[in-house]
């Protein structure tokens, strides 16, 4: 892909994974459009990186995403890269009876829903450009369920499925599909959970945003470091040893949430 002359649109471009897209982006001479739900955080966005465009929208309500695309076609035409890069994941117990259907539902609506409903909605648009390209954001724990985490599971999963399965439909059309897939990286998405994981489990954001710029630019379709071809492998060799391991960090929060005696 030709980074410097395209117009990028980033999903959650305010922190984390996304605002370090913006940064490398940005440097490489890309044009960006950021959205996210938090308008401060927009604008924080912008006063940091003054070139950028904002909008204030969110992937899990389908108004949003159709206010959206008309807003963004018609002021920038030549938009011809979507990464949906929104994420929730939150530490959930299934047997949590106080969470109502909505509030269990909201990682699928953020996650997956929001990822192919962006897709669907700007795919027209897309088709139409001389090159384009959609980068869906799964994640390593797409190839083995994190109990800590079992609804996000769910969704990178799906989010990996439906990735594969838009590859092969549009391969006959200029639009290029990529899929990132970090491992744990170094971001606010764990700030609120009651047991943080391993510092030393985590990689760098900026280390992991450069590993899918090189692979972008070299039009690798998976964007991925290293350890992920790692996590494959034993997720295929020894399953049941990787779920056991994850595991550990639910039951440390169980014993938490647990009354002592």
């Amino acid at each position: 892909m030709n980074l410097k002359d395209s117009t990028v649109l980033i999903t959650g471009g305010t922190s984390g994974i996304g605002l370090e897209l913006v940064k490398q982006l940005t440097a490489l001479g890309a044009k960006v459009i950021v959205t996210g739900r938090n308008l401060q955080a927009l604008e924080e966005t912008r006063r940091l990186f003054p070139g950028v465009h904002i909008f204030q929208s969110d992937v899990s309500k389908p108004g949003d995403i159709e206010q959206l695309y008309h807003e963004v076609t018609r002021q920038f035409p030549n938009l011809n890269i979507l990464i949906n890069n929104a994420g929730l994941m939150r530490q959930v117990d299934l047997r949590d009876s106080s969470l109502d259907l909505e509030n269990i539902n909201s990682e699928i609506a953020t996650n997956l829903s929001g990822t192919i409903q962006m897709v669907h909605q700007f795919l027209p648009h897309l088709v139409k450009q001389h090159s384009a390209a959609i980068v869906n954001v799964s994640s390593g724990i797409a190839f083995m369920p994190y109990t800590v985490a079992p609804v996000y599971s769910a969704a990178k999963a799906g989010v990996r499925a439906y990735t594969q399965a838009l590859r092969l439909q549009l391969e006959d059309t200029s639009v290029k599909v990529f899929e990132m897939i970090p491992p744990g990286v170094k971001t606010n998405l764990q700030n609120d959970w009651a047991v943080q994981p391993a510092p030393a489990m985590m990689m760098e954001v900026d280390k992991m945003v450069n590993v899918v710029i090189k692979g972008l630019l070299a039009d690798k379709e998976e964007l991925k470091p290293w350890l992920i071809n790692i996590i494959k492998l034993a997720s295929r060799l020894v399953p049941g040893m990787l779920l056991k391991f994850g595991h550990r960090e639910f039951k440390k929060i169980k014993q938490l949430k647990t009354p002592q005696k």
